[in-house]
């Protein structure tokens, strides 16, 4: 990483218009799941303001009130009034949910795995569901931080995470859903972070809100702890330190951020798949992950790809790990999976006997991935603000490194 002087990675919090629509796709493909656990979806929503319109095709034994679900959402996330631009219940909804493909829907509409499955029968489902469309998908760690997770998108999500908090709580009064987070982050020739550069914060707020007090207050309640607890958690995981006393501190540089949300900017679902994922240090397919259920390999490969590239930085083998993994609809067995260590490898082991593993040991056709990661269960919601990856709730299943014992093993055989 000789070439790499400064990252930076961005994040939003739930209130942005983007992240609204994200969430509201993702409470949908959930609502569907508690009914009916092997629901297709693909939902979109687009917001604009007072309005917002969820369109897309699903195929489901389950009725969900779509409009219930919006308002929901929304009164979760904090629009309770015409004030700060929208208000849950009086805003609009507009919906146009039609019946999936059926040249889509064959080759994957037997995805669930019964309890009482033989071996015989579990292998003829893996065998025979084949992907919900063609696709690349890209999953990476680092051992940069305790969550093997790029520093920067890190530090940005949990920035992200916290001015929600402190807005919820009352800590800093005054604050809006609406807020992005941004950090700069330099890197030394080790490729590990060396030091925070460049802090970034613009955030929605009440109209009398001093700028001067609104930064100090951030800088205390937000920067200053998220900064302390993410830097001594990747110093105990890496053993590199990362300085961050000094770093260029910007909150709101337009001098003001009043109206905010979607009455001053359209949202869309998908719309922020590098905040979503690594932001920027690693590739990306380009597919969006919210409202989409795990017959889509952009989701539930994904997730996977990050599964494994996480589980081989956990095992010991590499420092660095990015799994690209290649899908044709209606085959179950990948065309073609690519593991890069960009030369991290632990010294003695091969690139070659890293591969060799990862095939040994992850089986990535869509209805093992879907079974092994117990993806039909209505855990979306929450997946869709504050980063996919790098998170230690129980249902991110993506996140275990259960394998990386058995990696170890196949590597020293």
């Amino acid at each position: 990483m000789t070439e790499l002087q400064l990252l930076t990675a961005e994040a939003v919090t739930e209130g942005h218009p983007d992240k609204i629509c994200d969430q509201i796709s993702d409470a949908i493909l959930d609502d569907m799941l508690r009914s009916d656990p092997n629901s297709h979806v693909a939902v979109e929503t687009c917001a604009a303001t007072g309005t917002f319109f969820v369109f897309g095709e699903v195929n489901t034994q389950a009725y969900t009130d779509i409009q219930a679900v919006v308002r929901s959402v929304l009164k979760r996330i904090g629009y309770d009034s015409s004030e700060i631009g929208l208000d849950y219940r009086s805003c609009g909804v507009v919906s146009s949910i039609g019946q999936q493909s059926a040249e889509i829907e064959q080759g994957v509409d037997r995805v669930h795995r019964h309890a009482d499955m033989t071996d015989a029968e579990k292998e003829e489902l893996y065998a025979t569901t084949g992907a919900g469309d063609q696709g690349v998908v890209f999953g990476y760690a680092s051992d940069e931080t305790d969550v093997l997770m790029p520093f920067p998108i890190t530090v940005a999500q949990r920035l992200a995470q916290r001015l929600a908090q402190v807005r919820k709580k009352h800590i800093v009064p005054g604050l809006r859903p609406d807020g992005k987070t941004q950090v700069s982050v330099e890197y030394g020739d080790d490729g590990y972070p060396r030091a925070i550069r460049t802090v970034l914060i613009s955030t929605q707020h009440d109209p009398d809100v001093e700028q001067t007090w609104l930064k100090a207050q951030l800088r205390e309640h937000v920067i200053t702890p998220v900064l302390q607890q993410v830097c001594a958690a990747a110093e105990q995981a890496s053993t590199h330190a990362v300085e961050h006393d000094s770093y260029k501190l910007l909150v709101n540089p337009t001098g003001s951020f009043v109206l905010g949300g979607p009455a001053a900017d359209s949202g869309l679902t998908g719309r922020k798949i590098i905040v979503d994922t690594y932001g920027g240090a690693a590739h990306h397919g380009g597919g969006a992950f919210s409202g989409k259920d795990a017959t889509k390999v952009d989701r539930s490969a994904a997730y996977a790809a990050r599964w494994v590239a996480k589980n081989v930085v956990a095992a010991g083998l590499a420092h660095r790990c990015e799994v690209q993994i290649a899908y044709a609809i209606g085959v179950a067995e990948p065309v073609a999976i690519n593991i890069d260590t960009f030369g991290t490898q632990t010294p003695g082991i091969t690139h070659a006997q890293i591969e060799a593993a990862v095939r040994e040991v992850f089986d990535l056709r869509p209805a093992a991935i879907i079974d092994e990661l117990d993806l039909l269960k209505p855990v979306y919601e929450k997946t869709s603000c504050y980063g996919h990856f790098g998170r230690t709730d129980a249902d991110f299943t993506w996140e275990s490194v259960s394998r990386a014992e058995q990696l170890r093993a196949a590597v020293e055989r």
